[in-house]
């Protein structure tokens, strides 16, 4: 998180940062954080190394979806790890550089007041371990017609989470990612008297967090995913199975 005196200051200059104004522009934002400070609640059965593994084949699936959206204007990447700022730069994406990340919420609302700033009407944050996602899933939620104010939400598999959240206007809320971060986002909806729409999707739904999580994923169609081959090749998933089993 970049900071002058208890503020943040503007992004730093890069390959496709934010340029100009035009109205009702529909933006997504991809909070990425340092892969090596990735899933740590799966550190009771990967490696650091795995975890650093499967953190980036997951965003190499989620890259994969959002290069092929037709519905977001603009494309914004938050974040200071440098991989990921390549790989934006290469797609043609706006990205915002932080000299160190607090946490995603400090992230996702600091992004979303830049956006806002620059004519960015709705924001759609997406996180970064969807490893299911397809481009119709993210195009479905940008599409969604809504009035300001107004927020669209998608919820974690077990309805606790916040796996997708378009804000219109960007700077609606506050965010509150983590542990209950959909109830807490539907009661900062509320307070706003914004219109709250709730979509189910399977795919966006499935993150990973914890072992639960790792282990729902991998009872899924993982054909043609990053993900799906590095569990095979990694041996990750031959010791899930074998774990099952002997259970």
């Amino acid at each position: 998180m970049m900071e002058t005196a208890g503020q943040r200051e503007p992004a730093q200059p890069l390959p496709g940062q934010l340029s100009g104004r035009k109205p009702g522009i529909r933006a997504l934002l991809l909070p990425i954080k340092h892969l090596r400070n990735a899933k740590q609640r799966l550190a009771g059965v990967l490696t650091s190394e795995e975890r650093f593994g499967l953190a980036q084949a997951m965003l190499a699936d989620t890259i994969r979806a959002v290069r092929a959206v037709q519905r977001a204007d603009r494309i914004f990447v938050i974040t200071n790890y440098e991989p990921a700022m390549e790989t934006a730069a290469k797609s043609g994406w706006e990205i915002l550089r932080e000299d160190l990340q607090d946490s995603e919420s400090a992230s996702v609302d600091f992004a979303s007041r830049l956006c806002a700033e620059h004519g960015v009407t709705a924001l759609l944050r997406v996180p970064l371990d969807v490893p299911l996602v397809q481009p119709s899933d993210i195009d479905e939620v940008l599409a969604t017609e809504c009035a300001a104010p107004a927020v669209v939400m998608v919820p974690s598999r077990d309805g606790t989470g916040t796996n997708a959240i378009l804000r219109t206007p960007p700077t609606l809320f506050s965010s509150h990612f983590g542990p209950n971060s959909f109830a807490k986002h539907r009661g900062e909806a509320e307070q706003a008297g914004a219109t709250i729409i709730i979509k189910r999707n399977k795919r966006l739904e499935m993150d990973v967090d914890d072992e639960s999580d790792l282990r729902a994923l991998m009872r899924c169609d993982l054909t043609n995913t990053a993900t799906g081959t590095w569990l095979k090749e990694s041996g990750v998933a031959a010791r899930f199975w074998a774990r099952a089993i002997a259970i």
